[in-house]
């Protein structure tokens, strides 16, 4: 893709660390830890990221983790990076592991449309469901030398010329970085199929572009910018939330700048498909014993993630409506 040379090394050092583990990720198949029948901390877990590191699944991945060890639900949880093709290289990966109870992937509604539009031979219904653990708005941004000091004035000009103002996103197409601006076109009376979207894979990918001037905005998840709008990097036009976020106090959301828009991110957890009840169980109690410490709570306030924990039947039927819901916004862009 479009990386810079830091994201390239981080990136490589990413593979260099899989290459090194991934005999260990087929081999180790078995019990994912004695917690289902024994009540010990949950050993030898990994997760998988399907983009590159610095993205919304890295951060989400590595804040999962850290949780889990510091506060003793688990041993530690090695968490290595597999981007490729939207997420779907490394939905292949987890679906070729069948019965590794010890691996988990973490995924989110850009992996749902990336297997449409990547074409993927293996599907999330392949996978076993474990748990949904965030929702997160989405924000447009723009780097701090930008001729656009509000929303309105980046309508204006996208309206003007929508092929000539691109718009970058850390998702393939069909993935959320790619849903919102098309939603947020139709919103303001553009064309969808006439916007000028450049896909990047990850945040990791799509900050260095949006500071190097490669696209005029970024639509992408609000806390992937968090770092670079504290050093003033990066403004912050418009938050797709609700309600105001309480980590950007100050940015207005579309709708209090007059555009009926609200939208927003998820993100959740899969394992591979035919693992054992007890696996299942291990991971299901490990991640709710996480949801429900302290720790977790500082960590979705201190990102501005919004929570939205769900296990079993209902992650699985939420799965299976998001599906459809993509599915068909995909085939209306001729995507799926």
């Amino acid at each position: 893709m479009r990386a810079r040379p830091t994201t390239a090394l981080a990136a490589a050092t990413a593979v260099a660390a899989l290459l090194l583990s991934a005999c260990g990720a087929t081999a180790a198949k078995g019990t994912a830890s004695s917690s289902a029948d024994g009540g010990k901390p949950a050993t030898g877990l990994q997760l998988m990221v399907p983009n590159s590191p610095g993205g919304g699944y890295d951060t989400t991945a590595r804040t999962a983790a850290k949780v889990l060890e510091a506060q003793k639900i688990t041993g530690s949880v090695q968490v290595f990076n597999l981007p490729g093709a939207g997420g779907t290289v490394g939905l292949q990966r987890v679906v070729n592991e069948k019965g590794n109870g010890k691996l988990a992937m973490q995924m989110g509604l850009g992996v749902v449309g990336a297997a449409y539009t990547q074409k993927s031979k293996a599907t999330l219904a392949e996978t076993t469901p474990i748990a949904k653990l965030i929702e997160e708005a989405g924000a447009i941004v723009v780097p701090k030398d930008s001729p656009y000091k509000d929303i309105n004035q980046l309508v204006a000009a996208w309206k003007a010329d929508p092929k000539k103002v691109a718009v970058g996103g850390g998702s393939s197409p069909g993935g959320p970085d790619h849903l919102l601006p098309m939603q947020l076109a139709k919103a303001v009376g553009i064309d969808p199929k006439q916007v000028s979207y450049v896909s990047y894979d990850g945040g990791g990918e799509l900050l260095p572009a949006l500071l190097g001037n490669k696209i005029a905005f970024g639509a992408s998840g609000f806390g992937e910018f968090l770092d670079q709008v504290e050093a003033g990097d990066v403004r912050v036009l418009a938050v797709t939330s609700e309600q105001p976020i309480e980590a950007l106090k100050d940015v207005k959301t579309l709708k209090e700048q007059g555009i009926d828009l609200v939208f927003t991110n998820w993100r959740g957890i899969v394992a591979p498909p035919g693992i054992s009840d007890a696996d299942k169980k291990a991971w299901t109690d490990a991640l709710t014993k996480m949801h429900d410490t302290q720790a977790w709570k500082d960590e979705e306030k201190k990102r501005g993630w919004t929570d939205a924990f769900q296990t079993g039947d209902e992650f699985s039927t939420f799965m299976k409506e998001q599906d459809t819901q993509v599915a068909e916004i995909l085939k209306q862009l001729g995507l799926a």
